[in-house]
């Protein structure tokens, strides 16, 4: 028997590929397979089952793909209604995959279809439990997505059938079981994840503050709802693509490996309503980028921020990339449903530059030189765009807080005829921001290299830390 879980860090997801005697069940799996039908080949095994644990919303899984190129079939718990041909497997239900067993444990509650797999060696012992966005470490799905596909739905109603999946399902099984949770830190669909990919359940008891043993269910609800923020924009978007279908991986990158020169390049976002999308460093945005265009950078959480920054799915982008990564930025934008990139431009952004192309930068400053500009002057505006979360724990004493994840009111907070100097944790949000507001006109947008890490590390600035209130400690 193997048990490989496959991280990928963009998304804070895991999928997993399991394989007995010749026999593998891939769980949640990402749109590009090839891998998956490459691991098996290694085995010299047959991918039987694509077990999905529910419809995800921050991304778009490769079930369809994966069951078309290797005959798998597409397992969903009890409830769901794909429009596509699939298996519902019954709850309680047992799998079977060579000479190990999988359980179907169906868990509503994350979503009303949401289902776990409990892994049986050869033995018949209970060895792992795949829990998809029921359960997570240190934390449980969010019960506030599914009310967003069925306005029956609340999320007080989702969250009372999780606390019954929770009690009845998941906590009675044996503790030295070990959960494959779908997500970690960093992802949208919990609040306390943590950085840890797996645990035992056990562990997960003493620990994970919402399988207290004592909790009431009302206590229960209130918890899991408190401090959740509105989800991505693009969720219920990748929900609906992956119930109702798709276009193939391979179409995707057939479409958007259209290489353009720099004056066809011209042409097409003048002609088209394409968003020309940067994914180069920050910082090498900011000393030169073509006009309007904006930059979310590949190395970072590239998917979840272009899901959150770009509205409509189906906008056409035009993309601007390191020379050879074309095909792993259309890849990575197709993991969240954004399938209509046209085109790139041909040996990136130096050669637009050769060709005598207008040319925009972003003036970048480091934390000392930001210290220096405070010192001469007590009133610089100073924009820290990270999470109002984050603002909370610890911040420049002075500063304004303009959530990246909030942009269009963030914006709405700016003078643009004032100068402000913009920071995040460490500059990755910093430029996705001034660059979005650059190309709708604000231009006195003054970027700060390295964040609030090197703004710390500078020691200059008085930094105002969340205490908790006196009345609190009563």
């Amino acid at each position: 028997m193997k048990v490989e879980q496959i991280y990928t860090g963009c998304l804070a997801q895991g999928a997993y590929y399991i394989m007995s005697e010749g026999e593998v069940a891939i769980i949640d799996p990402l749109r590009e397979v090839d891998a998956y039908i490459q691991r098996a080949s290694i085995d010299k095994a047959q991918i039987k089952y694509v077990l999905e644990t529910h419809f995800h919303a921050d991304f778009v899984s490769g079930h369809l793909d994966l069951a078309k190129k290797t005959g798998a079939k597409i397992v969903y718990g009890p409830t769901a209604a794909p429009a596509f041909e699939f298996y519902s497997a019954k709850d309680g239900e047992e799998l079977s995959l060579g000479k190990i067993k999988i359980k179907v444990i169906h868990t509503p509650g994350h979503t009303m279809e949401s289902t776990c797999y409990l892994l049986k060696d050869e033995t018949g012992k209970e060895v792992a439990l795949f829990s998809g966005d029921t359960l997570f470490i240190g934390d449980v799905g969010r019960p506030d997505l599914a009310q967003k596909v069925s306005a029956e739905l609340t999320q007080e109603i989702l969250a009372a059938h999780l606390y019954d999946s929770l009690r009845h399902k998941i906590m009675p099984l044996a503790d030295d079981i070990i959960v494959y949770p779908a997500h970690g830190a960093g992802s949208a669909c919990g609040k306390k994840m943590s950085k840890e990919t797996q645990d035992t359940l056990g562990s997960q008891k003493a620990t994970n503050y919402a399988l207290a043993p004592d909790m009431t269910k009302p206590e229960f609800i209130e918890a899991v709802l408190d401090g959740l923020v509105a989800p991505p924009g693009y969720f219920p978007l990748n929900v609906m693509m992956n119930i109702q279908g798709y276009d193939s991986i391979d179409d995707v990158l057939a479409r958007g490996q259209h290489a353009f020169t720099p004056d066809t390049f011209e042409a097409a976002a003048n002609e088209t309503s394409a968003l020309i999308l940067d994914t180069r460093d920050a910082q090498t945005f900011a000393n030169g980028f073509i006009p309007n265009s904006i930059n979310i950078g590949i190395d970072g959480s590239f998917a979840p921020w272009v899901g959150a920054m770009i509205p409509d799915i189906k906008q056409e982008i035009l993309l601007v990339c390191e020379p050879g990564r074309e095909a792993e930025v259309i890849t990575r934008l197709a993991r969240v449903g954004y399938d209509y990139t046209i085109g790139f431009l041909q040996g990136g952004f130096d050669v637009w530059k050769n060709a005598g192309k207008e040319v925009e930068k972003i003036k970048s400053i480091s934390a000392l030189d930001l210290a220096d500009q405070k010192d001469k002057d007590a009133s610089t505006l100073i924009l820290d765009v990270r999470k109002a979360s984050e603002f909370k724990s610890e911040h420049i004493k002075g500063a304004i807080n303009a959530p990246l994840d909030f942009i269009n009111d963030s914006m709405a907070m700016i003078d643009k005829d004032k100068t402000y100097f913009v920071h995040c944790a460490a500059g990755y949000r910093s430029m996705i921001f001034i660059s979005i507001l650059k190309a709708r006109g604000f231009d006195h947008l003054i970027d700060v290299k390295g964040g609030f890490k090197d703004i710390k590390d500078v020691g200059k600035f008085k930094i105002t830390e969340y205490t908790i209130p006196t009345t609190l400690l009563l």
